[in-house]
């Protein structure tokens, strides 16, 4: 009896011994746990902190935001994380989509003021690209994409409006991802021109694989009914010119001088002060300006609406000439082209010029490949295909946005394609009848 009792008791201590060790690991996970769940919180909640929604960084996108770089660097600490961890995040990131995507956008004007909202789910929608090549040329899109990543570079702090997320921003696009795709296919291109082949960058499967595919229904508040955007074509035309006054090339293009930026005697007068003489000799304002060219007066008038112009001199020589500054009169539309009160100075430049807060430093484009647009509301960089059926075949065309101009202040619902430069108004015609009046849009995001 006494062993069997003093094995009973032994017996009966192992099985508390255990019960208690049991209860004292069970308790010490618990706390574990609690401590874990508990700092992933305050890290969510510094998480949600640093990465405000995409309708806070509409009002404030016109900086370089130390938010984004936060968000970058934490999405590093994140991926270093538990698997738990990036569940939560990805489940917030979802989250954060979705509300981006409902919120409107504010749409502004060339002074950046409010005008109107848009419902950016219905105006951009994830989709994938059509089955079908992709057309441009190759050296003259990567031509347009360093000029244009070469601004971002070089002009950021002097010109913040091309910081603006644009309506892009309710599908989550931020400027970083703007340049992200510039800079990759910037990489593509010179790797397949360097080995001589067909880009990727022509093949729809490469496209749908490595970018994000967002469609563009216009939105036109005088047409809600249009859905495709409005594809207008710009070009530069070539025409003769003379360095002195003539009976034949009678009308001046001027340059202000360097001085006139402090001095701006050119805003008191109009187009047609300016085209009776004033700066002529014998006239009150002799000396103050620079005489570049006389041209015809139609070679004047499509010079000014086109933005550029390129002389071929009676002397042999030959340049473009790109708009200045104007002297700051409203451009009117549907008054006719000579009767507009708006004249812009111009200057010499090296080639066709697009987008730029100072002429000095705009971007170098190409035709065929180059979009001008509203560069506030959209953003400067976005790189666009566009497609549109001929002959029963889809066409797909791409290119940068990297130009901008008076018609798109603001305006979703419209693109203009350098179509390329022209001797005469009837090659002009000829060539866009070959181009869409309208077309579907498509941003390109890589991923």
């Amino acid at each position: 009896m006494n062993i069997l009792s003093s094995q009973k008791f032994r017996f009966t201590i192992g099985c508390a011994a255990l019960l208690i060790v049991g209860l004292a690991s069970s308790h010490l996970y618990t706390q574990s746990k609690t401590k874990q769940l508990a700092q992933q919180d305050q890290f969510f909640t510094q998480q949600e902190n640093f990465n405000p929604l995409e309708s806070q960084i509409y009002f404030t996108s016109n900086q370089v935001s130390d938010q984004l770089d936060l968000r970058f660097k934490n999405s590093l600490i994140t991926q270093q994380t538990s698997d738990e961890i990036i569940g939560k995040q990805n489940a917030f990131s979802s989250q954060q989509d979705l509300l981006a995507a409902s919120a409107p956008y504010p749409v502004v004007d060339e002074f950046k003021k409010y005008k109107f909202s848009i419902n950016g789910s219905q105006v951009i929608t994830p989709v994938k690209l059509p089955i079908s090549k992709v057309n441009f040329n190759q050296r003259d899109l990567l031509t347009v994409l360093v000029n244009t990543r070469k601004y971002f570079q070089d002009y950021s702090s002097e010109d913040p409006d091309i910081l603006r997320t644009g309506m892009l921003a309710t599908q989550g696009v931020t400027v970083p991802d703007v340049l992200k795709t510039l800079d990759f296919m910037i990489a593509v291109l010179k790797e397949d021109i360097a080995n001589n082949r067909a880009t990727r960058l022509q093949d729809p499967k490469f496209i749908n694989s490595n970018f994000r595919v967002i469609k563009w229904t216009a939105y036109n508040p005088k047409d809600k009914k249009q859905k495709q955007l409005r594809i207008t074509k710009y070009a530069v035309f070539t025409h003769s010119g003379s360095r002195k006054k003539n009976s034949t090339f009678n009308t001046p293009i001027y340059s202000l001088k360097d001085n006139s930026n402090k001095n701006t005697f050119y805003t008191k007068y109009t187009k047609q002060d300016v085209l009776s003489g004033i700066y002529e000799p014998g006239g009150k304002e002799f000396g103050k300006v620079k005489s570049l060219a006389y041209l015809t007066r139609t070679g004047l008038e499509e010079a000014l609406m086109q933005g550029t112009i390129l002389i071929n001199f009676t002397d042999g020589y030959r340049a473009f000439f790109n708009v200045d500054r104007n002297n700051g009169m409203s451009y009117i539309r549907g008054l006719k082209a000579t009767a507009q009160k708006r004249y812009w100075y111009f200057r010499e430049v090296d080639a066709i010029k697009g987008y730029g807060y100072k002429i000095d430093a705009k971007i170098s484009i190409k035709p065929g490949v180059t979009f001008a647009g509203d560069v506030l509301n959209i953003g400067l960089g976005r790189v666009i295909v566009i497609e549109h059926t001929k002959g029963g075949r889809k066409h797909l065309q791409m290119g940068v946005m990297a130009d901008t101009g008076g018609a798109f202040l603001p305006n979703l619902y419209q693109l203009d394609f350098l179509a390329g430069i022209f001797k005469s108004q009837k090659e002009f015609r000829q060539n866009i009848s070959q181009l869409p009046e309208y077309a579907t849009a498509y941003f390109l995001v890589k991923k």
